[in-house]
């Protein structure tokens, strides 16, 4: 491994939804040509060790629910279709790309063994060294992604300014907007798909909000795909919503912090998980939990828990070398009542953090 820390690219596009999509795609053409299709390639060989291989397939749940979310959303679809137009890649291919892990547990649930996912954490007020509610995760997932991860910095011609770490080419993943709303997931399979909007759009309308209740209330009333947590935070407060595509429960933020990994909580979904619980992401919610308990909670103190290796394979810091099909591909900590944002590309011990500023006069 190179001893040069991850360093993680920032791009800034500004106007209307279309203007910001050809802004995205013109700036990433060739990246985006490239991780469309390292996402292909390691679609066809997730379907080909479960003995269903049916790219077709997958393509056409991925234009169904571009349809769904063109409806659901227009102005973040106008987005997504423009960075396609300006990047020249099909609209579909990019969206299904992005969309990967939804789409593909629409086609094929039941499905994987591989612990694919992240660790995620809102820490309340009275946990934290200075008051502030504080929400971070890391983002774990194929190890050739780690390539394409950017930063997009949006000003919008109507809507609030926002960051979003996300992959090159997609709507967003992980971010915060100028209100302080701060917004991530972690993935979760369970029986329970149809086709629908796909978790990226969820998250990019979110970051078009202003508060937890709007956020929310999208969420819960919006037609998804498949099963994901979102997590939802501001200087006030902060939920969980755990989703499938019909099902969803909620967890509000008390005096003990939110913590969640990969697999299923509530009851109805647990009855429906796709696969058992594994022993990461187990070992990764039992670390999050004793980590926060002990309060006192800052930026030093979450990257240290984002850079732990005490559990080797199953740590919550996940290499590349590990060899286990996922890697830790970026970290983001959020204070919203600072507006404050912080993130990097890769592991959390191995990359330059930066911060992710808002203008000054909107700060």
């Amino acid at each position: 491994m190179s001893k040069e820390p991850y360093e993680l690219r920032q791009i800034h596009c500004q106007g209307t939804p279309t203007e910001m999509g050809h802004a995205h795609g013109e700036q990433l053409r060739e990246e985006i040509h490239r991780f469309v299709a390292q996402r292909f390639e390691a679609l066809e060989a997730y379907m080909v060790e479960r003995n269903q291989l049916d790219i077709p397939g997958f393509l056409a749940v991925g234009s169904e629910c571009l349809r769904i979310a063109e409806v659901w959303d227009p102005e973040g679809t106008r987005e997504l279709v423009a960075t396609a137009e300006a990047a020249n890649v099909d609209a579909v291919r990019l969206y299904a790309a992005g969309n990967m892990t939804d789409l593909r547990d629409v086609v094929l649930l039941p499905s994987a063994a591989a612990d694919e996912g992240c660790s995620a954490l809102v820490v309340p007020p009275n946990l934290s060294a200075d008051a502030r509610l504080y929400a971070a995760q890391t983002w774990d997932l194929n190890p050739t992604d780690l390539d394409f991860v950017v930063a997009v910095h949006r000003k919008p011609a109507r809507g609030p300014e926002s960051w979003s770490v996300t992959c090159t080419g997609c709507l967003s993943l992980m971010g915060m907007n100028e209100a302080g709303l701060t917004v991530g997931t972690t993935n979760i399979k369970a029986k329970d798909t149809r086709p629908g909007v796909g978790y990226l759009s969820l998250l990019h309308r979110a970051l078009a909000t202003s508060s937890v209740a709007e956020a929310k209330a999208l969420i819960q009333s919006a037609p998804r795909a498949a099963a994901h947590t979102y997590w939802l935070a501001d200087a006030d407060a902060a939920v969980e919503l755990e989703c499938g595509g019909r099902r969803i429960s909620e967890r509000r933020l008390d005096s003990r912090a939110l913590t969640r990994t990969n697999h299923c909580m509530e009851p109805g979904l647990v009855a429906l998980q796709g696969e058992p619980t594994s022993v990461s992401s187990a070992k990764r919610l039992e670390k999050l939990d004793a980590w926060l308990e002990q309060g006192n909670q800052n930026l030093a103190t979450l990257r240290a828990l984002f850079s732990d290796r005490s559990e080797g394979l199953d740590s919550i810091n996940r290499y590349l070398e590990d060899g286990t099909g996922t890697s830790t591909n970026a970290c983001m900590i959020g204070v919203p009542a600072r507006r404050e944002l912080w993130a990097c590309r890769g592991p959390a011990d191995r990359s330059s953090w930066v911060r992710l500023a808002f203008e000054a006069a909107r700060g």
